[in-house]
């Protein structure tokens, strides 16, 4: 590498050093998730304009992939969803089920799907998409380590965001974080579900998020129960357990103490 790009390269990773460290407050729209106490570290809600990170294990995927749509869901309000994916993922994690996301509340007639052949073209394509103001967000999906994905190419996501307004949903799948300039980074485990109820085949979905990196307040780790009928995150639900009742034909239990120390 001659002396120039590297003094270049030197740089540019001296500006995104200080563009991560710097500590001015940028004035993001946000929006409610609905988690009264993941929305107070997030100041108010999740920041439009940027970029989150959401980190998966890869038997994790469907988990991850859950939370991201409820991420998406609050911030897309009415504008269409633009989700970016590698052509191999299907054969990972399997195919995104429009009826899975009528389920969660979401309108799958405003989700458009894009096939990547490779890296580089998921790269390009969430780019030229997060520049376009027409859509509420853009998810990229990605499966396993990259080099590709540097803080150049970070960095190149954030701006296209903060240009247009429209929020971009970084999933990684059995990758580990990277320096980035994303505004949150979440890592995303699955939860045990509350019981259902009897006309309900399973409850109501819950994830074990784990905030790694706020920007602009605190981390933490809360149990986050997605409610499909109003599409926001709430505190997990409290289900009173049901206590059988003692039989009627038999005696109390004290009663029967009594008579056996008679």
């Amino acid at each position: 590498m001659s002396g120039a790009r590297m003094s270049a390269l030197a740089t540019l990773r001296s500006q995104i050093e200080r563009i991560e460290t710097a500590e001015v407050v940028h004035h993001h729209d946000r929006v409610a998730l609905g988690h009264s106490e993941a929305d107070r570290a997030l100041k108010g809600g999740l920041a439009r304009a940027a970029i989150h990170e959401v980190f998966c294990e890869g038997r994790q995927g469907a988990s991850g992939t859950g939370f991201v749509m409820g991420l998406a869901g609050r911030v897309t309000t009415q504008r269409p969803l633009l989700w970016v994916r590698q052509d191999f993922s299907e054969i990972e994690t399997g195919a995104l089920s429009m009826s899975g996301l009528a389920e969660l509340g979401l309108d799958p007639r405003r989700v458009v799907m894009v096939r990547a052949a490779d890296v580089e073209s998921a790269l390009r394509t969430s780019a030229d998409a997060l520049a376009c103001d027409a859509l509420g967000a853009v998810v990229l999906e990605l499966w396993g380590e990259t080099r590709q994905f540097d803080l150049v190419a970070s960095r190149k996501l954030t701006l296209a965001a903060q240009g247009s307004g429209v929020t971009g949903l970084l999933l990684r799948m059995a990758a580990q974080p990277l320096p980035s300039t994303a505004e949150t980074r979440w890592m995303l485990r699955a939860a045990h579900s509350p019981p259902g109820s009897a006309w309900s085949a399973w409850g109501a979905p819950r994830f074990d998020a784990e905030l790694l990196r706020n920007r602009h307040g605190p981390c933490g780790r809360w149990i986050m129960e997605w409610n499909c009928d109003e599409c926001q995150f709430s505190e997990p639900s409290a289900y009173s357990q049901p206590v059988a009742a003692a039989p009627a034909h038999r005696p109390d239990s004290a009663v029967l103490q009594q008579r056996r120390a008679g």
